[in-house]
């Protein structure tokens, strides 16, 4: 009888202590961060730039807390475009040859969060968290343009099929509406590699802004 009674002690405190819980769904905006690395370039490669692209990225979120703290994981789908242009100069023909790279972004993102209410009111809160972030390809895409069909460079590109990173911001919540500000730091996601040199990485972090509403 102690031991049925112990518990169901425990059980109630259990549910007291995490009567705190969230499930919501949520949409934002996430800006790619442009680059120009060139790594170990032959040295008939004269440049490589990509652009600054704006992608959306929508999901689902859980939050369970006690006493300030709280876990969160998320299921995120993200989408986006990227245009990169790479300029070299064909051994062949002693010309300067520019190459166009079109680029479909389609991934899955779960980040795990650990968070901390700074300020706890009844209809207002506000929110720092950090935690790992598990990323996978999902339909990501890549097309070339202007490839002269007679030219002495090999452009091939691989994208990553899983990575994980770290994901760390603030937030506000307000009655069942939530926002996020964020910063995801993770690996490159392309390699492009030219004649066999590692050539350049189109980065995978990102800044994130979302906006959640908790059905529950």
């Amino acid at each position: 009888m102690k031991k049925i009674i112990f518990a169901a002690v425990l059980l109630l405190t259990a549910s007291t202590t995490f009567a705190q819980f969230n499930l919501g769904i949520k949409a934002g905006y996430t800006s790619s961060i442009s680059t120009e690395n060139l790594g170990a370039v032959p040295t008939n490669l004269n440049s490589v730039k990509s652009e600054l692209t704006n992608n959306f990225h929508a999901g689902v979120f859980a939050r369970v807390g006690f006493a300030g703290i709280y876990f969160q994981p998320e299921l995120l789908y993200s989408m986006g475009k990227k245009n990169y242009k790479i300029t070299y100069k064909d051994t062949q023909n002693q010309s300067d040859i520019t190459a166009d790279r079109f680029i479909t972004v389609g991934t899955i993102d779960v980040p795990l969060l650990v968070g901390y209410k700074l300020l706890d009111l009844k209809v207002a809160n506000a929110r720092v968290f950090a935690g790992p972030k598990l990323r996978f390809n999902a339909g990501s895409k890549l097309s070339m343009a202007n490839l002269p069909t007679a030219t002495t460079v090999e452009l091939l590109t691989e994208a990553k099929a899983a990575q994980v990173g770290l994901e760390a911001g603030l937030g506000v919540d307000v009655l069942m509406f939530t926002l996020d500000a964020r910063y995801n730091l993770i690996g490159d996601m392309y390699t492009t590699t030219l004649n066999g040199a590692a050539l350049d990485n189109i980065p995978g972090g990102n800044f994130v802004i979302s906006l959640g509403w908790k059905i529950l």
